[in-house]
């Protein structure tokens, strides 16, 4: 009887794994959508990884994100993996401008199409294609509510990104577009706080020590925003104006609060889902239908639309454009 139990049970076991095989075997039959994106920890990044993800897994493909953490060797391992796994698409949001062109290149080259997301490269005719986020538009935008807010004059300073970043040096200088054409309003400190909201926190702590008749914070992202905001509630400046740019869940939840003013949305989820479906064209039909370079616009979120917008997107405006393309 023990004999027959034993033999019931390996013949389950092995029927199980059969099933798993043959499961296995029919998901590595689906072509590989390889997603590599900054981090997933920041919650832009992991938005459009995940709209990217599951745009992909409805198209059919099996899916792999990996993160390079800004760093350009991680990229380059990481991209190498790709063309190994004969990949058959390559959605990037790169490790740098200039430092990506000769992994896309590589790719390229190898035979693997590359769709670059929110940066761009110092280079053309290597990516099937570049969707960016208009963020010239967007820093514009937001430093012109930023202005209003402040009335035209008074003391503000500035939280930059990772000095490094593209995006980082286009939206400042959108910024100081607007802002310094207004001779009344005198930007005392520039400082970079990296993206992260825990040194915004603390930059924004000794900012406020060291000018007390500071009236407002312009942010390079959201997520700095968010630490400046943390650091004004504490030091008992709930009037100081506050900025930011990306259009985080987070910062929009605080712009309800009246915590901050402004911010630029940039519509992640809907570019990583252009990036899918043009990829998609491009594999079926060799073109994506597309211009190589496309820009779409960013959304300024303040109080009278912030209810319009959940998880990097805005409804309306993702659903007009996708319906247009």
């Amino acid at each position: 009887m023990r004999r027959m139990a034993h033999t019931l049970v390996a013949s389950m076991a092995c029927a199980s794994a059969l099933a798993l095989f043959g499961c296995r075997r029919e998901d590595y039959s689906r072509p590989l959508a390889f997603i590599i994106v900054p981090s997933q920890d920041n919650p832009f990044f992991k938005a459009e990884a995940d709209a990217a993800a599951q745009r992909a897994q409805v198209l059919g493909y099996r899916t792999r994100v990996e993160a390079h953490d800004d760093d350009a060797y991680r990229q380059d391992n990481l991209i190498d993996s790709a063309i190994a796994e004969n990949a058959a698409i390559l959605l990037l949001d790169n490790a740098g401008a200039d430092s990506s062109i000769s992994a896309v290149r590589r790719a390229t080259k190898a035979g693997l199409p590359v769709f670059l997301i929110d940066r761009a490269i110092e280079a053309d005719g290597i990516a099937r294609a570049q969707i960016i986020a208009d963020n010239s538009q967007g820093a514009t935008a937001v430093a012109k509510i930023f202005m209003n807010a402040m009335g035209g004059e008074g003391e503000y300073a500035e939280l930059l990104g990772r000095e490094s970043d593209t995006n980082a040096q286009i939206r400042t200088r959108g910024f100081h577009s607007i802002l310094d054409r207004v001779p009344k309003l005198q930007m005392v400190e520039a400082q970079s706080a990296n993206w992260s909201q825990s040194e915004a926190f603390q930059k924004t702590e000794t900012i406020l020590q060291s000018h007390p008749h500071l009236k407002g914070i312009i942010a390079g992202n959201d997520t700095m925003a968010l630490g400046a905001a943390a650091a004004a509630i504490g030091a008992g400046r709930k009037d100081l104006i506050i900025v930011g740019f990306d259009g985080s869940p987070d910062a929009i939840a605080a712009i309800q609060r009246g915590e901050l003013k402004a911010t630029a949305l940039q519509p992640a989820v809907l570019i990583a889902r252009l990036a899918v479906d043009e990829a998609n064209h491009f594999r079926r039909t060799g073109s994506t239908g597309e211009p190589e370079r496309q820009i779409i616009p960013c959304d300024l979120v303040d109080a009278s639309n912030a209810s319009e917008f959940r998880n990097f997107e805005h409804i309306s405006s993702s659903a007009n454009l996708a319906s247009k393309r």
